[in-house]
Order: structure tokens, then C-alpha cells, then sequence
């Protein structure tokens, strides 16, 4: 079978060859901008806990960023609300001019399937489907063409070293083999912005190196905004800027 293209006209466009076959976006104004964002959580004793305490930073296309801090910190939290899984006490996220704080639930659930792609550290894929129909999914979901969605995601599984594992049930894989399905997963339908929340946790030292060179790879090919919260220092070294949070508050420093 011919290979399909990832770009939406069919377009392969030539890349460096470390970057395989990602196209480059056609989207160059892609931005994030977080004000003051606050989050607190009540204990099972009924006590306020203040994770975030006023989170202020902003974000471009292109760009990859680490965010990290010691367990607890609300690294996870963070990703949470720019996604718009869960909202905020206070502040504002507006990416790529859509307020995330506050929308409504079907605009909010509308935006972050065109523009949001989620990488977990425990996949969340569905184990009696096979590695190509978790992949291609959100395609399905999109309306695309099953014959379309299968071939974009098979060309993605092999771009992540998972050729010939497609027809595989994802509940028989091997954890680096579920987490590259996921990722495969989180890029297929070319998001401007990938959240990754401890993507390389679980996997042994090569494996997580692979996968962190995929992200890299698809944020300078894509030009996309990429936020891997983590505790690899590697990984966190791989990035344009690392941003730890320390008591609720964000300390920028360069990689």
C-alpha cells in the first residue's frame, strides 16, 4: 500500500532526514499565553490545598518546554487546565486566541480535538483494539475516511518504530510498545500544541530516549508548541526552556 500523507492535501513536504516525513505547519502565529493561574484541591480532612499559586508564562509556536518540579508540585495540575480537563480557581489560558478558562463544554471539547494532542505516563489506551484503530481514532472521531485514518495511522506506527505491530490488540503490547501507540496517537491528527505528562516514566533508559526524540522531532517538524511535564533530566535537557515549580509559583530557567 502507498504510504499516505499527513498533511490534510496530501502534500508529504521534504524535511530534514532526522525528521523523517513530518511536514512542516502552515500555522506560524500559534501561541499560548497563561496569566495568574491558581488551583487548590480540599483534603479527605477537609483542609484547602493551594497547588498552583499564580502561574504566569507564555509560549510560541516551535517551542518545546519542560516543566518540572519535585512530585506533588502540580505538574500534572498544569497540564490539566491548558488541556481544559479541569478548570481553574482563578487566572486565564488563551491558546491560539481561544480563551480555555471558562468555555463553554462543547466549544471547549470541539477546540481541543482540532488543536490539543495528550500524552499520559499510563497511555489510556483502549486494550481490545488493536495499535492502528487506537491511533486512528481521533481521525474517526474527526470524520476522516476509515480507509484514510488506517493508513495515516499505520505510517504513523511506523515512523515510531512500530511497523508490523499494528494489528496487534494494544492490551498485548509491551509498555514502550503502548506508550509509542499513544504518542502515535496524541500526533495523528497534527495538533499545534502536544501536553505530555511524564511520557518516558514507566520505560527503560532507550525506549524513553526514543520517544523523547520523537517529540523533539515533531516540534521542529510540525513547528508546534510541545509541554512535557517530567522528572528526566534528559529529557528536560532536550528542551528550549525548563520551568520548575517550586510552592505553587513558576522559576524559568534555561536548559
Amino acid at each position: 500500500m502507498e504510504r499516505a500523507s499527513f498533511d490534510p492535501d496530501n502534500d508529504l513536504q521534504e524535511t530534514r532526514s532526522n525528521e523523517k516525513d513530518l511536514p512542516r505547519s502552515r500555522v506560524e502565529s500559534f501561541v499560548l499565553e497563561v496569566s495568574d493561574l491558581r488551583k487548590s484541591f480540599t483534603s479527605p480532612a477537609g483542609d484547602k490545598i493551594e497547588v498552583l499559586r499564580g502561574i504566569d508564562f507564555s509560549a510560541a509556536a516551535g517551542q518545546m518546554i519542560a516543566v518540572t518540579g519535585s512530585s506533588g508540585a502540580g505538574k500534572s495540575t498544569l497540564l490539566q487546565l491548558l488541556g481544559g480537563l479541569d478548570q481553574p480557581d482563578h487566572g486565564t489560558i488563551i491558546l491560539n486566541k481561544f480563551t480555555v478558562t471558562g468555555a463553554d463544554g462543547f466549544e471547549l471539547s470541539k477546540f481541543r480535538r482540532a488543536n490539543i494532542g495528550f500524552v499520559f505516563q499510563f497511555h489510556h489506551l483502549l486494550g481490545d483494539l488493536t495499535a492502528i484503530e487506537n491511533v486512528a481514532l481521533p481521525l474517526l472521531i474527526a470524520r476522516t475516511s476509515s480507509r484514510e485514518a488506517t493508513a495515516r495511522a499505520t505510517q504513523m506506527l511506523d515512523l515510531l518504530g512500530m511497523a508490523g505491530k499494528g494489528s496487534h490488540p494494544a492490551g498485548h503490547l509491551s509498555g514502550g510498545e503502548q506508550q509509542r501507540v499513544a504518542v502515535a496517537r496524541a500526533l495523528i491528527t497534527q495538533p499545534g500544541l502536544i501536553l505530555a505528562d511524564e511520557p518516558t516514566g514507566n520505560l527503560d533508559a532507550s525506549i524513553g530516549e526514543e520517544l523523547a526524540n520523537a517529540l523533539v522531532t515533531y516540534c521542529r517538524a510540525r513547528n508546534a508548541l510541545v509541554i512535557v511535564a517530567t522528572h528526566n533530566s534528559r529529557l528536560a535537557q532536550l528542551c528550549d526552556r525548563i520551568l520548575t515549580i517550586h510552592n505553587g509559583k513558576l522559576n524559568a530557567n534555561l536548559p
